[in-house]
């Protein structure tokens, strides 16, 4: 089975959002007095998650990587990811988290089948990681990176969106992690998802981010799995560790795209910059599992060709990026 859009582009990657809840306020993530919670009956149950999840495998989804606000938040999320884990199909079991809570749930999350983790950290440096998460300690998340690595998992990605005049001049701190540990450091580009006018004045073009590393060092090409994301991937030579930059606002990869989001709540968006979404739940309602399968593969059909953020005269609406998983 395969999940084609009108576009040519397969579709086997769902990002799975369980929560908009978050231990952090991460300031191109949320407003810093937070959001407006989801109520419980508007989050879905973990049955509901765990409907859609099997049927988008079944369509063809390949991938699935679960996502917030922050997951580890939400109580039950280990039995539910074993479950997730079992489902016939699925290759690949994912887990973006911002690592706060990572050094005691470690043992659980890899008995309970996820295979690997992306954990977003943005600074290296105490005081910005505060300013950035709006009150985060950063050694938690460093001594729950190490807790992860010694129960097993693989090395992992580190997600960093960079922010000019706020973390970019820890571009090479970061690069320096790859040469020491055989973590994948990911730089993204920052994205007006606030809906601020000057997200300009913050976004630090990608083809600036390599050649500030090409500056300091000799760089090498690597690729890309056919289910990874769309980073743009290349090293330093002789590192262990990998590098990667998204380039979402300078150069989109939509061309590439192939995922499909779902949000806490139940509304599949085939982009993460759609004004608008499919609400699942009265599918869901109705109990027709192949009738699930049939409004996923609608949802695919009808994913757009690209986003228009950096089009002329676009404006962005505001958005909280919990509350649709990153």
């Amino acid at each position: 089975m395969s999940l084609i859009d009108t576009y040519g582009r397969r579709i086997n990657y769902l990002r799975l959002s369980v929560t908009d809840r978050c231990n952090l306020r991460c300031s191109y993530c949320m407003p810093e007095e937070g959001v407006e919670k989801l109520s419980h009956c508007e989050m879905l149950s973990y049955e509901d998650l765990l409907r859609i999840s099997a049927e988008a495998v079944a369509a063809g989804i390949e991938k699935i990587r679960v996502t917030g606000g922050e997951p580890l938040v939400r109580k039950g999320i280990v039995d539910f990811l074993g479950r997730l884990a079992a489902l016939p199909g699925l290759k690949e079991l994912v887990l973006t988290t911002n690592g706060l809570l990572l050094k005691e749930m470690a043992q659980g999350l890899r008995d309970a089948g996820v295979q690997r983790l992306n954990v977003s950290l943005d600074s290296l440096k105490p005081d910005t990681f505060a300013a950035i998460t709006r009150g985060g300690e950063l050694q938690r998340v460093l001594d729950g990176l190490d807790e992860a690595e010694r129960v097993g998992f693989p090395p992992h990605k580190i997600n960093v969106v960079v922010m000019r005049g706020v973390n970019d001049d820890e571009i090479l701190d970061f690069v320096a992690l790859t040469l020491k540990r055989p973590y994948a450091v990911r730089f993204i580009e920052y994205m007006p998802t606030s809906g601020d006018a000057d997200w300009r004045d913050l976004t630090v073009p990608g083809a600036e981010i390599r050649e500030r590393i090409a500056r300091e060092y000799t760089i090498e090409e690597s690729t890309n799995s056919e289910r990874s994301g769309p980073s743009k991937n290349f090293r330093v030579q002789g590192a262990p560790g990998s590098l990667g930059i998204i380039t979402a606002m300078t150069g989109h990869f939509c061309d590439g795209c192939n995922r499909l989001r779902v949000t806490a709540s139940g509304v599949a968006k085939g982009c993460l910059f759609s004004g608008t979404g499919v609400d699942l739940k009265p599918v869901l309602a109705t109990g027709d599992d192949e009738l699930l399968r049939k409004e996923i593969r609608r949802i695919v059909a009808a994913k757009p060709g690209r986003h228009e953020v950096t089009d002329e005269g676009v404006e962005t609406k505001p958005f909280a990026m919990s509350r649709v998983g990153g």
